[in-house]
């Protein structure tokens, strides 16, 4: 038996799976969020831990038989997130996470003072990497970097907690920019330019690897065993391409979660920091992936039904389960800044083109083609560096909708697959990383795709009104930027 464990932004899921691969048993606890302050985003590191802890509690007591039997724990987190420990391990302040756009400044000093950071960590120097975090520290809570001996993303937080083992994978680590991505270690160089060195940093495995063992404490809380391995794990997107089977060159998949992610395999470091496209280490040696993201996905359909104090799906139901033609009004779904392709921190969303004969149906339809433009954005900032992605899997929370996703399909020009258990990849991911950890299995061997369940095919008439739509939406944010950023 394997267990799995994702450390999400606004939740933590564990799930159990067997030997067979069937998922058994799934519980999960939520998480809160704290915006001390303008483009601030932070958590209590604790909470993750409080949350796991409390996740598989349930489990044990829903399944104390299987969960007993586990010998295997894979690790998922959020990316990025800057937890900084001193010298006895605790947490000096609330970390500081992805979606945290306060080091746009530090982000311009620290490209400064690397000139070669695009070349070795292969991306942009954003406010969501960690290393400008830890420059905004160094420069607002100087008392606070003093104290820094460990800096620690969150699932590796969660691993020492669960182990007393510093430990992280290529994957996460590589979101630093503090790693060399395509030599797979830690650049002494890039970590000068935060003021830090070798010391300051976990251990690596890679994400198959055996990392840790669960201490004895949790072990005999839990029934299980002496010996469970811990795996070295992976980000949350690298997690839910091993969730999905997405371990071949090409392979791609679009999750539309709080943020929405484009994902797609490379059997080389790919970097287009142009794009801001990023290019990291897969969970696997030897492999590397692409990703286009974006801040705010399936977050714009819960801002607008939390602004219009309307359930999601009451919301979606009026517009069935496709539409003829695009909404005559459009969105941008900047509410939390943009990476890819824009990079700015800053950037505000925008509801263009309202009049008096505009609805609530308009307004949902706008918010989902926004993101599905956006999507098209990353598209296009990936095909800059290979062949165009022709079809794709559908995971996150919005993959629930038919109608999101057949948005998706007729915005794109490609084919969509809804897939099975699509909301728990990257904890499935996980557990297939605990299960290798533990085993020693060949990836091929565990890492299968999950069943399909409906495929979207794009329709040519709805495709070109979406083209003319997409062309015109194209011209928002460079005409807005300056009035609302």
């Amino acid at each position: 038996m394997f267990l799995g464990l994702d450390v999400g932004t606004s939740g933590v899921k564990a799930v159990l799976e067997d030997e067979a691969g069937a998922l058994i048993a799934s519980a999960g606890r939520p998480l809160a969020l704290s915006h001390p302050q303008p483009l601030w985003s932070e958590q209590n590191p604790d909470h993750w831990v409080e949350a796991v802890i409390g996740a598989v509690d349930d489990l044990a007591r829903a399944r104390p038989r299987e969960t007993a039997a586990v010998s295997g724990i894979g690790l998922s987190g959020q990316m990025h997130g800057a937890t900084l420990l001193n010298r006895d391990g605790r947490p000096l302040r609330p970390a500081i996470l992805w979606n945290d756009g306060r080091s746009q400044a530090e982000c311009a000093e620290l490209e400064r003072r690397c000139p070669e950071l695009h070349a070795i960590a292969g991306n942009l120097a954003m406010p969501g990497f960690t290393a400008p975090k830890l420059v905004w520290v160094a420069k607002h809570e100087p008392r606070i970097f003093a104290e820094v001996a460990k800096v620690l993303l969150p699932k590796a937080y969660v691993r020492y907690r669960l182990s007393g083992e510093m430990v992280e994978d290529m994957s996460d680590a590589a979101g630093t920019l503090w790693l060399d991505v395509g030599a797979r270690r830690w650049s002494e160089k890039l970590l000068a330019a935060t003021g830090l060195g070798l010391d300051h940093m976990p251990r690596l495995v890679e994400g198959n690897e055996r990392s840790a063992v669960l201490s004895p404490e949790l072990a005999r809380r839990w029934g299980m065993g002496a010996d469970v391995v811990i795996a070295g794990g992976a980000g949350d997107n690298a997690a839910s391409a091993i969730g999905l089977g997405a371990i071949t060159p090409g392979d791609a998949f679009l999750s539309l979660g709080t943020s929405g992610v484009l994902f797609r395999v490379t059997d080389r470091f790919a970097p287009v920091p142009e794009a801001a496209v990023h290019a990291f280490c897969h969970a696997f040696g030897g492999l590397w992936h692409q990703m286009g993201v974006m801040l705010s996905a399936a977050a714009s359909l819960a801002w607008l039904a939390r602004i219009l104090e309307t359930p999601e799906a009451a919301l979606l139901a009026p517009l069935g389960i496709s539409v003829e033609r695009p909404s005559p009004v459009q969105f941008l779904p900047y509410l939390d800044g943009e990476r890819t392709p824009h990079n700015d921190a800053h950037a505000a969303g925008a509801l263009v083109g309202l009049r008096s004969a505009a609805g609530r149906a308009d307004l949902v339809q706008a918010v989902l083609e926004g993101v599905a433009f956006a999507s098209r954005d990353m598209f296009a900032a990936l095909a800059r560096s290979a062949q165009p992605i022709t079809e794709l899997d559908l995971v996150g929370g919005g993959s629930r909708s038919l109608l999101w996703a057949q948005i998706m399909a007729d915005v794109l020009g490609v084919t969509v697959h809804r897939v099975e258990e699509g909301e728990v990849g990257a904890a499935i991911g996980a557990s297939r990383l605990g299960r290798l950890a533990a085993t020693g299995e060949a990836p091929a061997d565990v890492c299968r795709k999950p069943q399909r369940l409906q495929s979207f095919e794009p329709r040519a008439p709805q495709r070109a009104a979406y083209d003319d739509a997409y062309a015109q939406w194209r011209k928002l944010y460079p005409a807005l930027k300056e009035c609302i950023s």
